[in-house]
């Protein structure tokens, strides 16, 4: 049987773990430093999906994704125990002002062209689709009208690691640290507590920890952990038909039933591995709480109810992910640095990555092999959230 060691279980992990057990009778071995995914991305994702995406990779992983969450009920059910993963599609609304919408009326060109469901409104279109937003200032908005929203994340990790352990996978909690290799095969991969796993295939999808894998057989991965908060608010506002909310500054918003969950963008001087008990409660005072008050009025009365801080694995070449066979080796992979769109591509990405490794074509993730780095091949995403 063929054997196939994963080293990280989290979303991406799991994902790849199901299908190779499930679609390609593989013995699969997931190992997990913290298997109670207290830090792991896939525990603190927004689980936010679109497809309004400047590269059409990510347009291609995303819609196939949103297929398969639509589905997920039968294609992870274990037994009689069907996922319920509360997938909504209210779509994703970018604002631009008029410096910003010769960008967006560029990126709906290409989204359009790949068949991509969205429509751009004048700012008069917005104020009466959404008369809870103003729109003085604004030029453009691009609005999904299907195919984007959000889910349970944390429910479509757990709904993987199930199928992929009814399907035959074993997780192992321990720390990969290191490997055994003869020429460019790897043949084991060494953990901290002195033991070893051998198999026929290794995948690092570590996510955020990525680097020091890759950088033990030689090879650089530049993915960092980007600390970012999530801010609960609660307020009095009606905001009928809100989708997911992209202001000019890059902040965002959306409701979670009577709540909004509200943010930023990963800023390029925040530190590698920020603790994430260190929330920034200085970026909502100054940046976030006014910006919200002067796009949406009603929202000046609102409280932070709590907040939350995960960890991007930001890929800091291109901003896009690492899914492919790894340079220099034969059987050694990767699928990390998803730089935020990991979670909602995980289905696809998992769906391809165990094709690659039983020896089929995998043509969704073709444009996202690691061997970019080396030939410097940026694929560069300019819709990063």
């Amino acid at each position: 049987m063929f054997e196939v060691t994963l080293l990280g279980g989290g979303v991406m992990g799991a994902a790849t773990a199901c299908f190779l057990a499930r679609d390609h009778g593989a013995a699969v071995t997931v190992v997990e430093r913290d298997p109670s995914y207290a830090r792991a991305s896939s525990s603190l994702s927004l689980s936010s999906i679109r497809q309004q995406f400047s590269q059409p990779v990510n347009i291609a992983l995303s819609r196939w994704s949103l297929d398969f969450l639509r589905r997920a009920a039968d294609e992870l059910a274990v037994s009689d125990d069907r996922p319920a993963l509360g997938l909504v599609e209210p779509g994703y609304l970018y604002l631009a002002t008029e410096a910003g919408a010769a960008a967006l009326r560029a990126l709906h060109g290409l989204q359009r062209a790949e068949g991509v469901d969205v429509t751009l409104l004048a700012p008069a279109e917005l104020a009466a689709r959404f008369p809870w937003l103003a729109v003085d200032d604004l030029a453009l908005g691009s609005l999904g009208l299907s195919g984007e929203g959000w889910f349970d994340g944390p429910a479509l990790h757990r709904a993987f690691r199930r199928k992929a352990m009814a399907c035959g996978a074993r997780f192992v909690a321990a720390e990969a640290v290191g490997f055994e290799t003869a020429g460019d095969r790897v043949t084991a991969v060494r953990c901290a507590d002195g033991s070893r796993l051998g198999g026929d295939a290794f995948v690092v999808t570590a996510g955020a920890w990525s680097a020091p894998l890759g950088r033990a057989l030689g090879l650089e991965l530049p993915v960092h952990a980007k600390k970012r908060d999530v801010f609960v608010l609660e307020t009095p506002a009606e905001l009928t038909g809100c989708p997911l909310v992209i202001d000019p500054s890059g902040f965002w918003f959306r409701p979670e039933g009577r709540l909004l969950l509200a943010g930023g963008p990963p800023r390029g001087d925040d530190p590698d591995d920020a603790p994430l008990d260190a929330i920034d409660h200085g970026l909502f005072e100054a940046g976030l709480w006014p910006t919200l008050a002067a796009r949406v009025p009603a929202l000046e009365a609102l409280r932070v109810r709590s907040a939350w801080a995960g960890y991007y694995e930001m890929n800091a070449f291109d901003h896009n992910g690492l899914a492919g066979r790894l340079p220099g080796y034969a059987n050694a992979y990767a699928a990390c640095g998803f730089s935020g769109h990991g979670m909602q591509q995980s289905p696809a990405v998992g769906w391809s990555m165990a094709r690659l490794i039983a020896g089929l074509d995998a043509p969704l993730v073709q444009a996202l092999s690691p061997q970019r780095l080396l030939d410097g091949r940026r694929l560069l995403e300019a819709n990063v959230i």
